[in-house]
């Protein structure tokens, strides 16, 4: 089966940022980083994106590229008859997985783009808002629509490939993104008050740091890139030798830090101006931000900016997370495009059955002491995304060989590449052990 390629290096740049430019950016950094402190967290952040996720990007890539296939098939290549497939196998779970739970984020998000289009949203009294959002994610009926709507969509663009369907909506989504992110930052800044917003983003008190700061930023640089998901081995087989993947790396991982960023210039110095907490949590956008866009001169615009905003970061995430399994089960077992989507889709909405269940019916339901919803979480963005992360480093510095990932990424020697011994003794000894106590944290092993 004739292997797809990305027709245009916009193209790639698009595709691999728009999967990592989602939920995690515009939804989870902001509260992450209210939570954290500010400043000091978005710091520390940024140095663990630039020291750690520049390497894994470039690895994961470099495999990608290299073997020409799907995340499991390029263990396959390079490590035939060996247990090693078994991490492209955890990789497409992972994806499967994340991709059950976050369509129903991206689910509430397009609920409330529709609420914010008709009107209705801006009209709910700030009072009403955590009552309403409780609402809308406990009906049952509703949550279903909306997430069969988000799935149905990404099925729609992944049926019709890599240059027909996730290289071109991603050229037109990511653009309208970048604007309207910019046109929301305008209005935010220009608020009265805005001032604090921004120090609160920009002016570091490194005393509010503790050491959970410090493994929170680690993980979520690390989930904020989409690694360990097979997505940026899945779309570097797509990418043509000709292709700088040193630059490539660099760019994607600049577009989703400046994307974190400018989510932040938009949501924090509007909180601040109406007098709001910034560390709301996870509520942040759904009961925090609706209140400010009330107390806002044209609300209602900013309102469906944003969440227009939010849904297009959404889809660019999830197309991604569904062409993982669609890539492996097209390659690895002959079936076509459209029946693999087809198939996969249909998983997916029924494995998010019991997650949307888990804030209506199943909600005393606990495993482990967490809803359905939250295990899922759990065991696909803390536990397996992290272990399979480490064994890919593992895989790339010690058994294919980082000499052979240098090969690939510098095209034969086409491109140059400064820093090997750098990138050599971060792939092989210091990104294992960060993503060894990002596993320990996250999965409560060492509690702080």
């Amino acid at each position: 089966m004739k292997r797809e390629k990305f027709g245009s290096k916009f193209g790639v740049l698009a595709a691999a940022a728009g999967s990592a430019i989602g939920l995690g950016n515009i939804w989870r950094f902001p509260y992450i980083a209210g939570q954290n402190g500010g400043a000091a967290f978005i710091f520390i952040y940024i140095i663990f994106v630039a020291v750690l996720g520049i390497p894994l990007m470039i690895s994961e890539l470099t495999l990608g590229r290299h073997t020409r296939a799907n995340s499991v098939g390029a263990y396959k290549v390079l490590r035939p008859n060996s247990k090693w497939k078994y991490t492209g196998t955890l990789a497409v779970i992972t994806s499967f997985i994340i991709l059950s739970f976050y369509s129903i984020i991206a689910g509430w998000v397009c609920a409330y783009l529709q609420q914010s289009i008709t009107g209705k949203l801006i009209k709910v009294v700030p009072s009403e808002l955590e009552s309403y959002f409780t609402n809308l994610s406990s009906n049952t009926g509703s949550a279903l629509f909306w997430n069969a709507i988000v799935i149905g969509v990404t099925a729609f663009i992944v049926i019709s490939g890599i240059q027909n369907g996730i290289e071109k909506y991603s050229k037109v989504l990511m653009p309208i993104l970048f604007f309207t992110l910019i046109a929301l930052m305008i209005r935010s800044l220009t608020l009265d008050n805005a001032k604090e917003g921004l120090e609160f983003l920009f002016k570091p008190d490194f005393s509010q740091l503790t050491t959970k700061s410090l493994l929170e930023a680690l993980g979520h640089s690390f989930y904020s890139l989409s690694l360990g998901m097979g997505i940026i081995i899945t779309y570097g087989s797509y990418i043509g030798k000709k292709e700088n993947l040193a630059t490539l790396s660099l760019q994607i991982i600049i577009a989703d830090t400046l994307m974190a960023l400018m989510a932040g210039m938009v949501i924090f110095p509007a909180v601040f101006a109406y007098g709001f907490e910034p560390q709301s949590g996870p509520s942040l956008i759904f009961i925090t931000l609706p209140a400010v866009f009330q107390a806002m001169p044209l609300g209602a615009v900013f309102e469906t900016l944003f969440f227009l905003l939010v849904a297009i970061a959404s889809i660019t995430s999830t197309m991604s997370l569904l062409e993982v399994s669609v890539s492996c089960i097209t390659q690895e077992f002959k079936v076509n495009r459209k029946k693999a989507t087809i198939l996969l889709a249909l998983g997916v909405f029924l494995l998010s059955i019991p997650s949307t269940l888990s804030f209506g019916l199943w909600s005393e339901v606990q495993i482990f002491g967490m809803s359905i919803f939250d295990f899922m979480d759990f065991i696909a963005s803390y536990a397996f995304l992290t272990i399979g992360g480490g064994l890919t480093c593992v895989f790339v510095g010690w058994i294919w060989g980082s000499q052979n990932a240098f090969k690939e990424l510098t095209s034969d020697g086409i491109y140059t590449m400064k820093g090997f011994k750098v990138y050599d003794f971060i792939i092989k000894f210091i990104a294992p052990i960060a993503i060894g106590l990002i596993f320990l944290h996250s999965t409560g092993i060492i509690k702080l």
